[in-house]
């Protein structure tokens, strides 16, 4: 089990959070500031962080920001309402989950073992992904395409990436929404559209005669390599 740090101001909620936790087997230890918390964090190295973002002294996002500054710990951000602007603004800065209150012990529990899950699957995962002729560098965040490399946005970097860590299964554009975009309640399907269309462009390609990229009409986006038909 995990060692987990909870930031939570709350004096009601707080302990039920620790004690939920640990009748999970993880090891828990709490802060009731942002401050406080982030002390914690960097004096004990936690394996994972449930950060409020409604703090008395800093707020959460700060807490993230200055975290993220010295720490890649895993962070899942606890809010009070799923469409708070805030929240997006954690998951832009770095946070990998969130869970809304209210919320029972055993959810932020499968909440906990699937970011540590993914986690280590991210640390475990090469440094660069080959699909057919094109080649994506995670680390250097460059992309060539039969020994030519060519230029991307962030965004579009993201969305190959992500694609190109799942060759050839259908990916929905509420994942992608999700973890590209980082818009847990969903987005307009027009943005994954207009990416894809450009992302096609510098792939030398269009939707009618594909190449790499595959719409399945009303699932989602396919990479795929070329030269196997998949």
């Amino acid at each position: 089990m995990a060692e987990v740090l909870i930031i939570e101001d709350d004096d009601r909620i707080r302990p039920l959070l620790v004690r939920g936790l640990r009748d999970c087997g993880h090891t828990v230890t709490s802060a009731p500031t942002g401050m406080a918390g982030l002390q914690l964090a960097v004096d004990s190295s936690p394996d994972l962080v449930v950060l409020d973002l409604g703090l008395p002294d800093v707020d959460g996002t700060q807490v993230l920001s200055m975290l993220r500054a010295v720490s890649a710990v895993p962070v899942i951000i606890a809010s009070a309402r799923a469409d708070d602007p805030s929240l997006v603004g954690a998951l832009d800065a770095g946070a990998d989950d969130y869970v809304v209150k209210p919320f029972t012990s055993a959810q932020l529990d499968a909440r906990v073992r699937a970011v540590l899950r993914r986690t280590a699957a991210g640390r475990e995962r090469p440094a660069t992904l080959t699909v057919g002729g094109l080649s994506v560098d995670l680390t250097g965040r460059h992309v060539h395409l039969d020994g030519t490399e060519i230029e991307l946005t962030p965004r579009e970097f993201d969305l190959l990436a992500h694609l190109a860590e799942r060759p050839g299964e259908v990916v929905t554009k509420r994942d992608l929404l999700v973890e590209v975009w980082r818009q847990p309640w969903g987005g307009s399907d027009k943005t994954v559209d207009v990416h894809l269309s450009w992302l096609r462009r510098k792939l030398g390609e269009t939707a009618a005669e594909p190449r790499y990229l595959t719409t399945v009409r009303g699932v989602g986006v396919r990479l795929s390599d070329p030269t196997k038909g998949t």
